[in-house]
């Protein structure tokens, strides 16, 4: 299990932290919680980017690079950062235990 902490796009203290099993998605981890932020509305087929998040710089290196589907979808996301990802293609893993992430303003 790793601890995963979102945090809202606004910065408030608004933060939710969710046991993760490995294996599950970013997007169903916070699905399953209930994160505000979060649509998912195509359920994690990397079809509709409204899973879209960002990340600080450090865990942002850390994570397994995007592949080329999902860096296309990255271009119709609001406020793309180059920290941007969609947490429907992140598999949570031991490494990942205590990764932050935020929320955009909006996914439309």
């Amino acid at each position: 299990m790793a601890n995963i902490k979102f945090i809202a796009h606004d910065g408030t203290e608004t933060e939710i932290v969710v046991d993760a099993a490995e294996q599950l998605s970013l997007m169903q981890a916070a699905v399953n919680n209930g994160v505000p932020g979060i649509d998912a509305e195509c359920g994690g087929a990397l079809s509709c980017a409204t899973c879209h998040v960002h990340f600080d710089h450090d865990w942002y290196d850390k994570l397994p690079a995007a592949a080329a589907m999902e860096r296309d979808m990255l271009e119709f996301v609001i406020d793309p950062r180059d920290t941007s990802r969609l947490c429907c293609q992140i598999k949570v893993t031991e490494q990942l235990d205590g990764i932050v992430v935020y929320t955009p303003e909006s996914q439309y």
